[in-house]
This record gives C-alpha cells, sequence and structure tokens, in this order.
C-alpha cells in the first residue's frame, strides 16, 4: 500500500484502475477525446506558424525567392525524419499577449534531421514572419538548438534571413542573451562540429556573427547582406553613405572581405551548396543500428491517447505507458516491491538500450532511494535514462521526514544532476514542486525534454496554494484579533487558482521554452528513437577540440 494525492491506493485498486483504461472503458473513451483535443490544440497553434509565413509566399516567390519551410524541405534528405523542436516558443509573449492572436515559434525553425545522410541540428529563420526579425525568446530558442547540437555531436547548419532586432522594442536582455549566440558557435567550431551557414537575406549588426562566426558560408548573390551597419546606421554613425551592395553584397564578400566562401545563384543553388559541403567533408553519422529486427510494442500506440486521465489527480499506472513505447513492450523491472510507488527498469526503444525511471506515487525515502541507485546503475552500463514524469512531489509529513525523506531526496538529486549519460524527461501528466526536480525537470539540464499536451507543471496544485495562502491568512487575521473576511478570502483563492492553472499548462511552459516541444503521445516512440540514436551516435564520435574556433584569417 502507498500514499497517493488523494488517500491510498493498493494493488487490488491498482489492477481497477488498469481494466477501467482498456480501450473499450468509459474512463478510456473520455481520456481519450481529452488528450485528442489538447492535440489538436497545440497542432492549431503550430500551424498558425506554418500559415502566417505561408502568406508571403507570393512576396518571396515575385523576388526569386523560397519561404523558409520550402528552403528546409529542399535541404533535407527525402524520407528521413525531422525533429522540429521548441515550436510554441513565444507563445503569448511580449510580441502579442493575446491568445487569440499570438504566433508561437519566435520566427525560428530549429529541429534535427538529415542533409546528404549526415544528422545536423538546423536553424532556420522564418522570415515569412516579420521578415524574421529577432522577437523576445528567438535568441534563448537558437541558443537551447546550439546546446543540443554541441552535446550531442551535431553539425550546426543555419539559413539566415533576419531584419535583426527591433529598435522600437529594444531589450537590454535580448543584447546580452544574443552574446550567447556567438559564444556558441565558437564553442561549436572548437569542439570540432562544422558550423556551415547559408545567407538568403539580411544578417546585420550583431547577425553579421553568424557568418562570421561559422566555418563554411554560402551567401546569394543580389540577396544576402551581411554588415555591422546598414547604410542608414553609417550615415547616422558617420555621415558615410553605401548601398547594401556595396557594404555587404555577396561578390564583395566572396571576392574582399572573405566572409563568404561560396556564391550561389538564388536560394536552390545555396541548399545545393550546403548539400556539397557536408558529403565533400566526410562528415558520416556514426549511430550504429542492430542487426536484429526491432519488434514494435504489443499494444497499440493509440491506446497513449487514453492513458493518461484528463484530471492529473487521479492514479494510473505508468507502466501502462512504458508498455506502449518499448520494443516488443518488454521491460524489466529493477526492485519492483522496494519503494513500490517508483518504478524502474530496463528496456530498448528502437533497439536502443535505455533505463526507464517514472512514478506511481509521490517520491518517498525508499522510492528516492532506489531511483538513486538505479542511475548509478545506467551509468555503470553507460546507459541513457529515459524519466516518464508523472509526480505529485517528494512524500510529507512528520513519519517521512523523521524516515530522512530530506537527505533520501538529496541523494537522487545529486545522482541524476551528475550522471554522465544522456539524459531524456518526458512530461506525461503532472510534474509538481521537487518532484520535477528529482526527475530531472528543466532545471537539471535534461538532454532533451517533452511534454504531452495534457502535461501540467506548478510548484504545487492551485487548489494547494489557495488554501496554504487562506491557512496563512486566516493564522494571522486569528493572532491580531480581527475578524476574518471570508469574501476577500475567496476572491483571493479564485485568484490564486486561476494563476496557478493559467502558468501549469503544457502550452504555456512550452512557449517559454521550459521543454524542448509538445508531441502527440501517439509519436512519442518515434521521437524517442531520433533522440536515443542521436545520443549514440554522439558517443561513437571522437571529439578533438582545438584552443579556438577556425578562424577567418
Amino acid at each position: 500500500m502507498w500514499r497517493l494525492a488523494g488517500g491510498t491506493i493498493d494493488e487490488e485498486q491498482m489492477t481497477t484502475l488498469a481494466s477501467n483504461l482498456a480501450p473499450a472503458s468509459p474512463a478510456y473513451t473520455r481520456n481519450k477525446a481529452h488528450m485528442l483535443d489538447l492535440v489538436e490544440q497545440v497542432r492549431a497553434l503550430e500551424q498558425r506558424a506554418v500559415l502566417r509565413s505561408a502568406r508571403s509566399a507570393a512576396n518571396f516567390h515575385a523576388r526569386g525567392k523560397l519561404l523558409p519551410r520550402e528552403r528546409l524541405a529542399h535541404l533535407l534528405d527525402s524520407g528521413r525524419p525531422f525533429l522540429e523542436l521548441m515550436t510554441l516558443a513565444g507563445y503569448c509573449g511580449i510580441e502579442d499577449r493575446d491568445p487569440a492572436t499570438s504566433i508561437p515559434g519566435s520566427a525560428l525553425i530549429v529541429g534535427i534531421g538529415h542533409i546528404s545522410g549526415v544528422r545536423c541540428m538546423v536553424a532556420v529563420n522564418d522570415a515569412g514572419i516579420s521578415a524574421g526579425a529577432m522577437q523576445s525568446l528567438t535568441g534563448q530558442k537558437l541558443i537551447r538548438a546550439q546546446e543540443i547540437a554541441l552535446a550531442h555531436k551535431l553539425p550546426f547548419v543555419q539559413l539566415v534571413e533576419s531584419a535583426g532586432g527591433n529598435l522600437k522594442k529594444y531589450r537590454v536582455e535580448r543584447f546580452i542573451v544574443g552574446g550567447g549566440m556567438f559564444y556558441n558557435l565558437a564553442r561549436l567550431s572548437a569542439a570540432g562540429l562544422p558550423v556551415i551557414s547559408l545567407i538568403h537575406g539580411s544578417s546585420a549588426a550583431g547577425g553579421a556573427y553568424l557568418p562570421g562566426l561559422s566555418d563554411y558560408v554560402v551567401m546569394v548573390r543580389q540577396q544576402a547582406r551581411a554588415f555591422l551597419a546598414g547604410p542608414a546606421l553609417l550615415k547616422a554613425a558617420t555621415g558615410e553613405e553605401a548601398t547594401e551592395e556595396e557594404l555587404g553584397g555577396a561578390d564583395m564578400h566572396a571576392r574582399t572581405s572573405g566572409l563568404a566562401d561560396y556564391v550561389a545563384e538564388n536560394d536552390l543553388d545555396g541548399i545545393a551548396r550546403i548539400r556539397d559541403i557536408l558529403r565533400a567533408i566526410g562528415w558520416t553519422d556514426t549511430a550504429v543500428l542492430p542487426a536484429s529486427p526491432i519488434r514494435p510494442p504489443r499494444h497499440d500506440r493509440e491506446d497513449l491517447l487514453g492513458v493518461m486521465p484528463a484530471d492529473a489527480r487521479t492514479p494510473v499506472d505508468m507502466r501502462e505507458v512504458i508498455a506502449r513505447l518499448v520494443d516488443d513492450s518488454d521491460f524489466h523491472e529493477f526492485k519492483q516491491l522496494y519503494g513500490a510507488p517508483t518504478v524502474c527498469g530496463y528496456a530498448t526503444v528502437h533497439g536502443q538500450p535505455v533505463g526507464i525511471l517514472t512514478n506511481n506515487g509521490p517520491l518517498d525515502p525508499a522510492g528516492a532511494t532506489k531511483a538513486a541507485e538505479f542511475i548509478q546503475l545506467c551509468v555503470q552500463l553507460d546507459r541513457p535514462i529515459l524519466f516518464l514524469q508523472n509526480i505529485t512531489g517528494f512524500i510529507v509529513g512528520r513519519a517521512h521526514e523523521e524516515a530522512g525523506m530530506i537527505k533520501h531526496g538529496a541523494k537522487l538529486i545529486q545522482a541524476l544532476s551528475n550522471a554522465p549519460v544522456p539524459r531524456i524527461t518526458l512530461l506525461c501528466g503532472a510534474s509538481f514542486g521537487a518532484g520535477n526536480y528529482g526527475m530531472c525537470g528543466r532545471a537539471f539540464k535534461p538532454d532533451f525534454l517533452f511534454s504531452w499536451p495534457n502535461a501540467k507543471t506548478a510548484v504545487m496544485g492551485g487548489e494547494q496554494a489557495a488554501m496554504t495562502m487562506r491557512m496563512v491568512a486566516e493564522g494571522a487575521a486569528r493572532r491580531a484579533g480581527r475578524a476574518v473576511d471570508e469574501d476577500a478570502l475567496a476572491q483571493e483563492s479564485r485568484e490564486i487558482v486561476d494563476n496557478f492553472n493559467e502558468q501549469s499548462t503544457a502550452i504555456y511552459t512550452s512557449s517559454l521554452l521550459l521543454d524542448d516541444g509538445i508531441i502527440d503521445p501517439r509519436n512519442t516512440r518515434e521521437v524517442l528513437g531520433v533522440v536515443l540514436k542521436t545520443a549514440a551516435a554522439a558517443k561513437t564520435r571522437p571529439v578533438i577540440p582545438i584552443q579556438f574556433g577556425v578562424a577567418r584569417f
């Protein structure tokens, strides 16, 4: 028997829970409808960015240019997967706080895909949206993509066309964040990871260092521009007059400055040159696929739509999720009877070995101890760890404090923070309190972190927060000898609950880059396959560091 948010649950009740998840049950039907509605919301928001960019098609095509997503389609290998990341970045942010009109994505497309057979991190300015101008989270989104590329030894390919920062909405913190993009480009090059840039349009001011810090630069003739100060700023600062082409055109940089290594005649020609570069430098994808056939799960992936309850407080057996993600539904559970609410064990996903950690209740002293030990075993095996979060937090109460919950929780934090193996986190349901930390939340820098549309992230539930503040207010009133203002407390409680509920949703947290994207539960196995193979390839590729990135002497 173990304690959950709503009380206790025994093995017989868990069996009942499992039967309620059968595809024909009313609970499954409700859960599926709820999840499909959330998936549709996320896909609709993502489609906003696609449609907004597509509205620029006539303008782009009239100038002989391809739309950003058309460029991406020509760049990537046909028939190979492309894992787009952080699609909701900036939603309801500074640019537009109205949920009905806000365009997510921060005018930047990033993801992992194959170019000429090479697995790469790809970043594309979406110049169809506000001319690709930097938004409040564009820099942070690009930095996160660079960090993933550095950690997983991926060549970094960027298609650049940006109007730069919006000087009317200047924010000093964005200026500082911008420096981080350049810092990471230097680190990528120094780590032996090629940085390859195709300049389609403007790359001005600080943006000029995107090609300046690249190892290979292609610029499109009569379209690409790279300069520290454009004609207007140059005239304002020095009085000098010059055209854009004279200051930073492709031919000038190819013939005079040496910034451009190749000049392309148009977008398609530039893309072909990028593919040729990756082919010519002999960079190979070293991920090794298993020789034996991969057996799919024995359970339908469609079931994942109905496994997670619509109410995050309803308990669920996370083994139901595991059975629909791992090869042949084969899960070797570790220490099943000790710290039973914490579930951990070994499996493979698309042939890639992985350790899995998840929860059927809060983390208690035994569960935290078991999880810390299991993480150490995965390190011993050099095995990636997959954290499936559905956690209400660390267990509380006098008995648990006396049992050393704090020190046992600290052991888990120590183990996961210092584990030198790939760590992948998937928010399947609740991610509350210190449970977010103990199960490798964003602050603990997992290699990848994804959310299902139903995921909830908060320091605690809104009702708990409201009740806590109510008790504090009532206590203060009693000590002061004042009467409790019930109406005021009720209003405050409603505001607290609304505030917590708004900020806990997957769409809200994803818009702040607290994950690497929201995924359809049915696509989880394929997403895990991509990131696990990416991690496997990184392990087999040696890094030959030099003291600095390749400089343009």
